[in-house]
Parts: structure tokens; C-alpha cells; sequence
């Protein structure tokens, strides 16, 4: 029960129950456990890239940002440039994006919009079980059965009908950058189609009502109403892939042919950061190649934060614009 005082001049005063003190501790102690919870974080990915910095020290001062834009990768002369790397892991990822999110978006789209109702949770049980399947099924998957396939069909299609570029010339292998492209949209369609389907979910009725109230089809109102009304949260769903993207390691390791080259043939083999880290850091002897591996992982954190980074102030952006032309209606 709370007790009663007095105060100086002479009224009760009474103070708070024993039950609510306690509660105010429970919520103090909440408060400081979820503040270094928020500071774990920031604090990760510094002693993450300090550790990196450390380990790749030796190779910063041999090479320094020559690293970056030189091509050679010979342990044996201690020779190494991660050029070839860089463009592998970005082109890849940019090829998977560039086929993984108009399809993820449609399936998105057609979940929430038009599909029977007897057909959304099933179809999102599964397309959340294909998320969690690890990277290294994909790649077997990809080399017994994706692999025959491109090689004796796809790609002498796609060369036959778009020889004439650069891009479809040259000898088809199996292991290409096109391989472990198209596996890496086929394992990033799953995070989009997720995240983007719980973003419309998220878009009020009243959108939808208020554009077909004007007489659009159903068609009409996703495109002028809903997908506008959702695009900071679909351009994070993209995000979301592109991390996934970058990142990958078995899969494309396996499917992408670990040639340290680049060709403008996308039925060529290449390289990533990821693969070159994967292949060779268990087998590195040499303090210099060791250091040069380390290297390879600071460049690839560092393109990670700048592409993320680069997708945040998108968004942002774009939210902005979003609210200042809803305010001016």
C-alpha cells in the first residue's frame, strides 16, 4: 500500500506503491539491456573492420589501392590485384538482380492482389521454404542439373539470337558467370518475393477502395496506388536481396568457373571476392597471400556498407519525395 507524509506545509504526501517502483526498475534495466543491444551492433561492425584492417595490413603496404585496380593474382611471384574480383561480384550480383526482382515483384504482386485465397499461404509456405535452403544445395543443384541444361540448350539459344553482342560471343562452358548469376536469382527471388509480399499486405484497404471508387481496374490501382504507396519498403526488399547477392559464397563458388580474369562474355567463367576468400584462404602460406585475402574481405565489406549505404539514401529519397507530393495534394 502507499504511505502517506507530510509535506512542509503540513499536507499528505503520498508515495508511489512498492509495486510501481519495481516496475520502474524492470523498465530501467529493460531500457539499458536493449541500449547496449543498439550499441552491440555498431560496435560489431567496427571491431569487424578493424580486424579486417589488422589482418590486411601487410598487403596495404605492399599494394596499396593498386589493389583495387590491378588484375594480376599470382601467389607464387606474391603478385595479387583484386580488379578481376570487384567486377565478378558486382556484375553477378547486378545480373541476378536484373532477373530476380521483376519476377519476385510479380509474384508479390500477384499473391496479394489477385490470386484465389486458397492459394496465398500455400504458396507463401513455400516460397519461405525456399529461403531456408542452405547455398550449397543450390550448388549441386545447379552443377547436376542447372548446368547440362544451359549448356546444351540455353546458351546456344541465347547465342544464336543475341550473337551479334559481345556479351553472347565466345565458347559456352558449363561454369560461367552467367551460371552462378542465374542461381544467384534463383536464390534472392525468396527474400524479395517475402519481403515484398508483407509490404503490400501492409498498404490500407483504403488505397485499394479509393482507386477503384475512381473506375480503375484492379491492375490500374496497383500500379497508380499500391506500388507507389509501398516502393520505400519494395526498394528495401531489393535491398535485402542485393545483400544476399553480394555475399553468397558456395553457390557461386561452384557454379562460377574461378577463373581470376574478365571477359565481356558472360558464358565465360569469372570470379568473386567471396569465391577467391572461400578457395583459397585454407590453402594460403605465405603471409603476403594471407594478407591479400584479408584485403579482398575489407574491399568487400567496404563495397557492401557503400552499396547499402547508397540504397538507404535511395530510399530515403524517395519517401521524401513521396511524402512532400502527398502533402501537396
Amino acid at each position: 500500500m502507499a504511505e502517506s507524509t507530510l509535506g512542509r506545509g503540513g499536507e499528505a504526501l503520498v508515495s508511489p506503491p512498492s509495486s510501481l517502483i519495481r516496475a520502474s526498475y524492470g523498465d530501467r534495466i529493460f531500457k539499458g539491456l536493449l541500449s547496449l543491444a543498439a550499441l552491440g551492433v555498431p560496435l560489431l561492425l567496427f571491431f569487424l573492420f578493424l580486424q579486417l584492417a589488422t589482418g590486411s595490413r601487410l598487403a596495404i603496404a605492399e599494394f596499396g589501392l593498386g589493389f583495387i585496380t590491378h588484375s594480376t593474382w599470382n601467389p607464387v611471384t606474391e603478385e595479387f590485384g583484386a580488379f578481376p574480383l570487384i567486377v565478378g561480384t558486382l556484375v553477378s550480383s547486378f545480373l541476378a538482380l536484373l532477373m530476380a526482382v521483376p519476377l519476385s515483384l510479380g509474384v508479390a504482386i500477384y499473391l496479394t492482389e489477385f490470386s484465389p485465397m486458397r492459394l496465398r499461404k500455400p504458396a507463401a509456405f513455400i516460397i519461405e521454404l525456399l529461403a531456408a535452403i542452405p547455398s550449397v544445395v543450390y550448388g549441386l543443384w545447379g552443377i547436376f542439373v542447372l548446368i547440362p541444361i544451359l549448356r546444351h540448350t540455353v546458351f546456344p539459344f541465347l547465342q544464336g539470337i543475341l550473337g551479334f553482342l559481345p556479351f553472347f560471343q565466345g565458347t559456352i562452358y558449363g561454369p560461367s558467370m552467367l551460371s552462378a548469376s542465374i542461381i544467384l536469382a534463383i536464390m534472392v527471388m525468396p527474400y524479395i518475393m517475402s519481403v515484398s509480399r508483407e509490404v503490400l499486405l501492409a498498404v490500407p484497404n483504403s488505397q485499394r477502395e479509393a482507386a477503384l471508387a475512381l473506375g480503375a481496374t484492379r491492375w490500374e490501382a496497383v500500379t497508380s496506388a499500391i506500388v507507389p504507396y509501398a516502393r520505400s519498403g519494395l526498394i528495401g526488399a531489393v535491398i535485402l536481396g542485393l545483400g544476399r547477392a553480394l555475399g553468397e559464397t558456395m553457390a557461386v563458388t561452384m557454379l562460377i568457373g574461378n577463373r581470376h580474369a574478365i571477359s565481356a562474355s558472360l558464358f565465360a567463367p569469372g570470379y568473386t571476392m567471396a569465391a577467391a576468400i572461400a578457395n583459397e584462404f585454407t590453402e594460403a602460406v605465405a603471409d603476403i597471400h594471407l594478407s591479400a585475402l584479408a584485403y579482398v574481405a575489407l574491399v568487400l565489406f567496404g563495397v557492401t556498407v557503400l552499396v547499402n549505404a547508397g540504397a538507404r539514401l535511395l530510399i530515403w529519397r524517395v519517401t521524401r519525395r513521396g511524402r512532400a507530393g502527398r502533402s501537396h495534394r
